[in-house]
């Protein structure tokens, strides 16, 4: 392959980079070729940003110019099985120093336990022991409740059910229900009359005035009935005493 066909090549996808990265290349002590300090820096710079930077980032930080070519050509292990022996041992090196597993999650949350029991900071001692109950997945489990969706994402069919949910928990709406225009409605509604303080005052004159003429009636009515019945009785001619 030509310097023009390395330079047309796409760039290496992270799948088809960690396909050649981990094809069996053998131990680094059994390989014919040693290390460079230019291929040991590269070699340093891909593990140690694995993820966070590229090749061609790791072969310019490593003193390469042709960055790109080189780094291809350093992560192929029919070229350079060398340097991908060197970069699996290292990758694993990293893996032991700095990896975890369960029992020493458990072993260092205990130890910042009893470092910070003894620095009497006991916020972050029991922050730690609560970590350890969370790795045990025994003690302190975490209940979370998600609620997601409005009445806008739910079809008719979901819509209508919870409607009949709701009316079996609170009651149906009323069935006799009559169906009428507003036109309608406005015409049975009574309009109290108005307030008229002079209607008002005139009836209660005219009332106080029937009242005074038939107390004036009852009154002179009393009179003409004595009258009425001396005239009725006139002269009995019966004797005025018993002598006569």
């Amino acid at each position: 392959m030509s310097k023009k066909d390395v330079w047309n090549v796409p760039p290496v996808l992270g799948e088809k980079l960690q396909k050649r990265l981990t094809s069996n290349v053998g131990s680094l002590r059994s390989q014919k070729k040693t290390l460079t300090g230019r291929e040991w820096k590269f070699v340093q710079e891909l593990v140690a940003g694995d993820g966070q930077v590229t090749m061609k980032e790791c072969a310019l930080r490593a003193g390469y110019r042709e960055e790109k070519v080189t780094a291809w050509k350093l992560t192929n292990p029919e070229i350079c099985p060398h340097v991908v022996a060197a970069i699996q041992e290292y990758r694993a090196e990293l893996n032991a120093k700095y990896g975890t597993n369960y029992d020493r999650h458990m072993k260092d949350l205990q130890l910042i336990r009893d470092k910070a029991l003894e620095a009497g900071a006991f916020g972050a001692a029991v922050a730690a022991e609560y970590r350890r109950g969370q790795a045990l997945g025994t003690i302190y489990v975490d209940r979370k409740e998600i609620r997601v969706g409005t009445i806008d994402s739910m079809s008719k069919e979901e819509v209508m059910r919870k409607l009949d949910e709701i009316k079996r928990i609170y009651g149906a709406p009323p069935q006799n229900i009559i169906d009428m225009e507003p036109i309608d409605v406005e015409s049975t509604i009574e309009v109290e009359p108005e307030f008229d303080a002079n209607e008002v005052i005139e009836n209660g004159n005219k009332a106080r005035s029937r009242t005074v003429q038939k107390t004036k009636r009852e009154s002179t009515g009393g009179a003409h009935h004595e009258d009425r019945i001396e005239g009725e009785l006139g002269d009995t001619g019966l004797p005025d005493s018993i002598e006569e």
